[in-house]
């Protein structure tokens, strides 16, 4: 087996949703959208901005004259010492001015550049968090990594050079063309006859430069995605001593990155050369002509020494237009990008007229709800229920028969497809997003731990909590005391995902968060489904903590940790087939009684 072959055998185990080009045309309607995020600093760092640029480009504009005209034609020409003496201190301060002006714009535009990314950013991160969870569901997390850090980057240039260097070379452009006819029409005609040759050239290469730079983000979100998926999951492939394959599709990814680069480059570099190319044609007819001219009378010295100097000032905003042209190209690859997710609405979304609801009793009802995660399979058909306020309730059913989904219609990370769920007699549509989320909580099988201190991961669900606070939500829970024989106790720095401590210590932990949060309503989604059993009985105590006063829903497979629970309901392909106590349901010897035997048969006593 080659090398390709073998890469296509491993890129078939690996597979991420992929994003996809963005096929819109270039318009300035979009880029005026991306340029409103400058409206923030028009009173202060723009127009200060636009004022060293005016500067330098008003300087810039008028040496020339100076040095050309007056310099040759008046002071050197007809032997006046004391104006050549004025030119060369006036030309001096000119250059001195144009010093500080160009310091003062690189530092405005510099802060002004990372101004504006700063607020993208924090604008895109912001409305990411809005999203629903269908929307995570379809995209990697290394895919949404790179739209808010490397496509937001990407935008950094544009904004601080690319905005500025573009104002500067319309003004210098305008500037010098005005000056160039009003020296000498004929030679201004003569030099830029090349420029339609120019014009035309880069207009077909621009479809082809913005198309390059969207496949290189697209392949790098494809790599970021892979780097995130193997960093999470390195624990599985060196159990599976399958690093050589993880390293074997990475370089397949990374030679893909590499290799659209590098035609996004190639594609970037040609513009630079044809610039030069008719800057060299545009001399060559200056000089030329120029002389042509200048033996006729119909030119002097000091207006050819000024022309030259406008032409290669000419030729410099020329070639730096096609970089700031190739820059928009890139901004407006990313923008795309960006702007994609910024227009993603929510599907779960709060109503205008939402009620507030500060305090919860916790009584929840189905009606006749139907939920499809596809549009297809139904998930759930036609459930009824009602929970009482306090009322402990497990869900109980095999694989896919629809107890998480209940869980996530409650919380509302997803809406109903039919009928209604109501909470406090409420249509959970009705209720505001921040009321019903506030009050609601969820332990899952995985407990995620942030980086941070103990004290800072328990205190998560309620900022505001005092220290006092939080060791009082950990004590109720049996966490104090294998925190308090931590390094730093409660200050015990722990990593990403909580890797030093155990899996029950990870339970406990997430326990106190739930706790310190207070929320009227609960959901335990197999919370006690990856621990032993000696850890159990600790877990089983704290729980009975956590559930004092609350609504409880508890999703569990293993049926021991749930026969105290005040009403057991049996879920079987997104359908109720019995509900009631456990004593009763064990009389009735039906699809519960069926579910406790098997486990007993595959694990023992329960």
């Amino acid at each position: 087996m080659n090398r390709a072959e073998r890469q296509k055998l491993v890129a078939e185990r690996f597979h991420y949703p992929q994003d996809v080009a963005i096929d819109k045309p270039f318009n300035w309607q979009q880029m005026w959208r991306l340029l409103g995020y400058l409206r923030p600093y028009v009173r202060n760092l723009l127009p200060l901005s636009c004022l060293a640029v005016m500067t330098a480009t008003a300087v810039r504009l008028v040496l020339p004259i100076f040095i050309g005209v007056y310099m040759f034609d008046r002071a050197i020409s007809e032997r006046n010492e004391a104006l050549f003496a004025k030119l060369i201190a006036l030309i001096a301060g000119l250059y001195i001015l144009l010093y500080i002006a160009n310091m003062m714009r690189i530092r405005w535009m510099n802060m002004l550049g990372q101004n504006v990314i700063y607020d993208l950013r924090r604008h895109l991160f912001s409305h990411v968090q809005t999203l629903s969870h269908r929307f995570f569901d379809q995209r990697s997390a290394g895919s949404i990594l790179v739209r808010i850090m490397n496509d937001t980057t990407s935008l950094q240039d544009l904004f601080t050079n690319g905005v500025v260097n573009l104002l500067t070379d319309v003004l210098l452009l305008v500037g010098i063309v005005t000056i160039l006819f009003s020296l000498n029409v004929p030679l201004t005609l003569a030099v830029m006859v090349i420029l339609p040759l120019m014009f035309f050239i880069s207009t077909n290469l621009r479809k082809r430069i913005r198309a390059s730079w969207q496949r290189v983000r697209i392949k790098q979100s494809k790599l970021n995605s892979h780097l995130n998926e193997s960093l999470q999951g390195m624990k599985v492939t060196q159990s599976f001593i399958q690093e050589t394959e993880n390293s074997v599709y990475f370089r397949g990814v990374n030679e893909e990155n590499f290799s659209t680069w590098k035609e996004a480059v190639k594609k970037n570099a040609m513009f630079s050369p044809f610039v030069d190319m008719t800057m060299a044609f545009g001399t060559a007819i200056l000089i030329w002509y120029g002389a042509v001219l200048i033996e006729r009378g119909d030119c002097t010295i000091g207006e050819f020494v000024s022309f030259s100097f406008y032409l290669g000032m000419f030729w410099e905003p020329i070639s730096r237009l096609g970089q700031v042209y190739n820059q928009i190209l890139m901004g407006m690859a990313s923008s795309e990008r960006i702007f994609e997710f910024l227009d993603e609405r929510p599907l779960v979304s709060e109503a205008e007229d939402a009620v507030h609801l500060p305090a919860m009793r916790g009584r929840i009802d189905f009606e006749q709800v139907e939920f499809s995660y596809d549009g297809n399979r139904k998930a759930l058909d036609g459930v009824s229920l009602t929970i009482q306020p306090g009322e402990t309730v497990a869900l109980v059913g095999h694989t896919g028969s629809g107890k998480t989904t209940i869980a996530n219609l409650i919380a509302r990370f997803y809406d109903a497809t039919g009928g209604i769920v109501k909470v406090d007699g409420y249509p959970i549509r009705k209720i505001s997003l921040s009321s019903l989320r506030s009050q609601v909580s969820i332990v899952l099988q995985e407990t995620f731990i942030f980086s941070g201190t103990i004290m800072e991961n328990i205190r998560f669900g309620r900022p505001e909590a005092s220290d006092d606070d939080v060791v009082a939500a950990a004590k109720a829970v049996g966490a104090h005391e294998w925190i308090r024989k931590l390094p730093r106790g409660y200050e015990t720095e722990v990593e990403e995902r909580g890797s030093v401590l155990s899996v029950g210590e990870r339970q406990l932990l997430s326990f106190a968060r739930t706790l310190l949060a207070d929320p009227k309503i609960l959901i335990l989604d197999e919370a006690t489904a990856s621990i032993d059993t000696e850890t159990e009985l600790v877990i089983q105590r704290a729980l009975k903590t956590l559930l004092s006063g609350r609504t409880a829903i508890i999703i569990a497979h293993r049926l021991s940790t749930i026969r105290d629970a005040d009403h057991i309901i049996v879920l079987d392909h997104g359908r109720i087939v019995e509900q009631g106590a456990h004593e009763e349901l064990m009389r009735r010897r039906g699809a519960y009684y069926e579910l406790v035997k098997a486990q007993f048969q595959a694990f023992g006593a329960q």
